[in-house]
């Protein structure tokens, strides 16, 4: 999903992960109305979510960080924990470093690697590349192409609209809290409209 400032991306994604209630409107998963239920019931559905900004806690380490991603697992977590450290390797590194004293690429990848932790069907990313050097942000969108690729939906919401598209099958256009355009993320790529409005072109 593209949109600029303002447009309701955050705030769409934060409904659907019962951080927001919805004002109207009905929210369904897998045929479901799960409009009223909570946000860690949500979890255990198979919803997961990267929020803008992070939000890890700093004062605990890489792995504590990871291993409250499944608080709401009741079966062995070792081989996601390792999946996570093959995923991001230099997580593996600091795994014992407070999550506060990280980079802002490394704490998006303890970010992204805490929601894997939930095992997710639906991972819902908020602004994954914002503040990012380039060479970290390649790397995390290597990432979520390869989650991609094992079968995980992803929701992305980024303002880098090239990224978006590139990595997407769908793209949603939101203005005003609006859905004003979708369509195949190849065929927008080439849209007028789109290059005009989001890729500077």
């Amino acid at each position: 999903m593209i949109g600029a400032n303002g447009a309701g991306k955050s705030t769409l994604l934060r409904t659907i992960s019962a951080l927001n209630k919805q004002k109207s409107g009905l929210i369904y998963y897998e045929g479901k109305d799960i409009s009223k239920t909570p946000s860690d019931k949500r979890v255990k559905l198979g919803i997961a979510q990267v929020p803008e900004g992070r939000g890890l806690f700093s004062i605990l380490s890489v792995e504590e960080n990871l291993k409250l991603g499944a608080y709401t697992r009741d079966d062995d977590i070792s081989d996601d924990l390792e999946r996570v450290y093959t995923l991001f390797p230099i997580l593996k590194e600091k795994r014992k470093h407070y999550a506060g004293t990280l980079s802002g690429g490394q704490q998006q990848m303890v970010a992204v690697g805490r929601a894997f932790m939930s095992k997710p069907k639906l991972l819902l990313l908020d602004e994954p590349s914002m503040g990012l050097a380039p060479v970290v942000v390649e790397e995390i969108f290597g990432v979520i192409e390869e989650l991609k690729k094992s079968g995980t939906t992803i929701f992305i919401v980024e303002q880098n609209a090239f990224l978006a598209l590139n990595i997407s099958n769908r793209t949603y256009v939101l203005e005003n809290g609006s859905i004003v355009m979708s369509g195949n993320s190849k065929d927008m790529l080439n849209d007028d409209k789109i290059k005009e409005a989001y890729l500077g072109a």
